[in-house]
């Protein structure tokens, strides 16, 4: 494992903050479950149950504000002019590794279609190559154009490495090699 600069615990964008979370996301994050489709893996929507609740989430956020490995985040992203909190980016080893992580993302819906997501991950992605970071992996159900668009115009690439899943659809494997 690489020794690496820690991913900054802000970033700034012409109209994103990225950020730190802190215990009041809760509600917020929640919410971004709630919007989920249906076909995303039942482990990562609520429950009939209505779990995970609030608590829940906030427990989450106290125990591990960056929902990643030490060094890497998810970051939750506000609009700079209002505040307001539309969702989350950032390096998780997720499906990738320490020193190749995955870049993830996730906007409330009503952020959609406005180049928020890309505007974010860009901002991540050029925190990771600051890091030392060479490459980025995204992985992304077959079904998730929208994803597939904003990594695209981020360079990413099919890697050629596909996860099957009949149930929730195919996860595809892109890669992006960070410039040096």
């Amino acid at each position: 494992m690489g020794i690496y600069e820690d991913l900054p615990a802000e970033l700034m964008t012409e109209r994103l903050r990225l950020r730190r979370w802190v215990p009041s996301d809760a509600e917020d994050y929640r919410g971004l479950w709630l919007e989920r489709d249906p076909r995303v893996p039942s482990a990562r929507r609520i429950d009939a149950e209505g779990h995970p609740t609030v608590e829940d989430v906030r427990g989450w956020l106290l125990d591990n504000p960056l929902s990643a490995a030490p060094g890497l985040g998810l970051l939750p992203v506000e609009l700079r002019a209002t505040g307001e909190f539309i969702g989350y980016c950032g390096l998780t080893v997720g499906q990738g590794s320490f020193d190749e992580p995955e870049i993830a993302y996730e906007l409330a819906q009503r952020a959609h279609g406005h180049g928020y997501a890309t505007e974010a991950a860009r901002a991540v992605m050029e925190a990771a190559t600051r890091t030392g970071r060479r490459r980025l992996w995204a992985t992304v159900r077959e079904w998730n154009a929208p994803s597939f668009r904003v990594l695209e115009k981020l360079g990413f690439r099919r890697s050629g490495r596909i996860t099957e899943d009949a149930e929730h659809g195919d996860t595809i494997w892109m890669t992006r090699v960070l410039e040096t």
